[in-house]
């Protein structure tokens, strides 16, 4: 078994996919996980994919670690219960909002600053747009930001153990506080999640022969529109005051868009409009890529593929053998023909290299 930061047994309260993910994780590393969910279904399911074992009513347990993976709205009962439960334990949450959690735990009139010693906010920035203890994944974290916002009563020993946590299932750590992290995700997954879904409302009456022609473009930017509304009502209501002065910046840049769109040909129109494009473009840049690089430290070379099965593996392969590295890659189907374009990145000087290697090999390269 790999060596592992935590001795365990871990307590996984809340089965859904975070949870769910976290048992995983630490099942495969051999850690002693124990699970339990209000819902029967969904702590069986969890048990069943080998996330850990049902703790049953009753049952005495003395856990090193109570990871608490419960939807927001119901998070910090189920912190301060588990602090009240397990005197011993470091408890810590996973919810994707910090500020409002830590301050319900504290105005709890059972919870003294001894049980906030041992509590620690946490937030593994992971997920996929499907839900429930079925999605779930051990390599979910694995390269992943994991952000851990102790608060000034935290005991040293509680944020280690929250750290350990992060490390054992493969995260990279980040420290903040809960209000800078509240900040910051407004900002990065918040509001995305807002944008996406409000672009993906317009789709609804949409008629069909316009979505025939939809390409990478509005799939990209609707794709976490799919996710599970009925947590983010909880996730957007707990964040909203650090959400409401982003969204009202993108109120004042849309009527400013909307203005000058409605006389394109008045003096300046096309100037402003190359400016929005642009802040977007400067914006866009910031972005980390691989390793943290910019986006724009790789270039990019498109190759058409036959729309049939080996394809992009054979075309990744021969890229392997040709001893290139593929810092990214991604796919893009041709409406109404049997071919794909997949669009590879490769450090700019292997960019002619490649174009070469895959042409001499057969394979159509978009110049």
């Amino acid at each position: 078994m790999p060596t592992t930061h935590l001795a365990g047994p871990i307590l996984v309260i809340g089965t859904g996919l975070l949870g769910t993910s976290v048992g995983l994780g630490l099942s495969q590393r051999g850690l002693n996980v124990w699970l339990s969910d209000p819902s029967p279904s969904a702590q069986t399911v969890a048990q069943d994919i080998g996330a850990g074992t049902i703790l049953t009513p009753g049952r005495p347990l003395a856990p090193e670690l109570v990871v608490v993976g419960a939807p927001p709205d119901v998070s910090a009962q189920v912190v301060v219960q588990a602090l009240l439960d397990y005197p011993m334990a470091t408890v810590v949450d996973i919810a994707s909002v910090k500020e409002s959690i830590l301050e319900a735990v504290r105005a709890d009139p059972r919870i003294t600053d001894a049980h906030l010693a041992r509590y620690v906010g946490t937030h593994p920035m992971a997920g996929r747009e499907k839900s429930g203890p079925a999605a779930a994944r051990g390599e979910l974290f694995t390269s992943m930001p994991w952000v851990v916002c102790a608060h000034t009563g935290t005991r040293g020993e509680s944020v280690k153990t929250a750290e350990a946590l992060a490390i054992d299932l493969g995260a990279t750590v980040s420290r903040m506080n809960a209000q800078d992290h509240d900040s910051s995700v407004a900002l990065i997954s918040h509001f995305p999640q807002v944008a996406s879904s409000l672009i993906a409302s317009r789709l609804l009456n949409a008629p069909g022969h316009s979505l025939a022609l939809a390409g990478n473009g509005l799939r990209d930017t609707t794709r976490i529109a799919a996710s599970d509304p009925k947590l983010w009502i909880q996730i957007l209501s707990h964040n909203a005051n650090a959400l409401v002065p982003i969204l009202r910046g993108m109120h004042e840049d849309l009527e400013r868009l909307i203005g000058t769109l409605e006389d394109p040909t008045a003096p300046g129109a096309l100037l402003d409009l190359a400016q929005l494009m642009g802040e977007g473009n400067a914006g866009q840049a910031r972005i980390p890529g691989k390793h943290g690089a910019p986006p724009q430290a790789f270039a990019l070379v498109t190759i058409v593929v036959q729309d049939r099965p080996g394809q992009v593996a054979k075309l990744l392969v021969d890229i392997g053998d040709a001893g290139i590295n593929v810092e990214d890659v991604r796919v893009e189907h041709s409406a109404g023909h049997q071919v794909g374009l997949v669009d590879v990145s490769v450090i700019p000087g292997r960019r002619e290299e490649l174009i070469t290697v895959l042409s001499a090999l057969g394979w159509k390269v978009v110049q």
